[in-house]
């Protein structure tokens, strides 16, 4: 016996005004956008957003972070922050990377911006095709950062924040250019790769980072059990916390 022929019909396309009547409809009122920045870096860590936005809010500006200039960024980023929204962020760092791979990685830093909200969403939309199990109601959204507002505003924060991130490691490993290319393969980074070899925030799993195993680079003693990778993403980032927190 022959299986039914398989529906050709495509899904309808996304269309932000019907899933915000969706939600209303089934009841959600606490919806998070999420999406994360970094992954085809060849230094630094992932880093995920979470934001809450209302969904009758107005904040115009929202768009896909990657068609902004950075100080349109910095201007919604701040205006979030002055409206008082609920945001987090979550990294997944180098050693993790090269531990679990880009994919795994990722998505722990999803899970981890998350559970770092409160309050704690009822709903979540992210960017992408395959959304992880973050114990949550959720609906990945192909190209979501262009056409969901709070996917939108959680892609800004995430860029904002690692921008950042990657300014301020910069200070540590001045070699590589970071506060001009974020840790993208870039001529001038790959370049500096050739010249003075990875530092211990460039990824391993990555190449062309995997065949320049030899450090040419002395860099300071840590403590036991720790890698200056570890130390120096952790100690930026409490910095940067603490400046936010100001």
């Amino acid at each position: 016996m022959s299986s039914p022929p398989r529906s050709t019909r495509r899904p309808p396309p996304f269309s932000w005004p019907q899933e915000k009547r969706r939600l209303r409809e089934e009841g959600y009122e606490l919806v998070a956008g999420v999406d994360e920045v970094g992954v085809g870096a060849l230094a630094g860590p992932v880093v995920a957003a979470a934001a809450i936005l209302p969904l009758e809010a107005r904040f115009p500006g929202l768009r896909d972070s990657k068609t902004m200039t950075p100080e349109q960024r910095e201007e919604v980023y701040a205006r979030a922050l002055r409206r008082g929204l609920t945001c987090a962020v979550g990294l997944a760092y180098v050693q993790e990377i090269d531990s679990l791979n880009i994919f795994h990685a990722t998505r722990l830093a999803m899970n981890r911006a998350v559970h770092c909200l409160s309050p704690t969403p009822d709903y979540l939309l992210m960017d992408g095709h395959l959304p992880p199990d973050f114990g949550l109601p959720c609906r990945a959204v192909v190209k979501g950062d262009a056409l969901c507002p709070a996917i939108s505003l959680a892609s800004i924060i995430a860029k904002v924040y690692r921008d950042r991130l990657m300014c301020r490691l910069s200070l540590l490993f001045p070699h590589y250019y970071w506060e001009e290319n974020k840790g993208y393969g870039t001529a001038p980074h790959c370049r500096a790769l050739e010249m003075y070899g990875p530092c211990p925030v460039h990824r391993r799993s990555f190449s062309p980072v995997g065949r320049l195993q030899q450090l040419s680079l002395v860099f300071e003693e840590t403590g036991p059990g720790e890698t200056l990778g570890e130390v120096g993403e952790g100690r930026i980032e409490e910095d940067y916390g603490r400046a936010e927190g100001e």
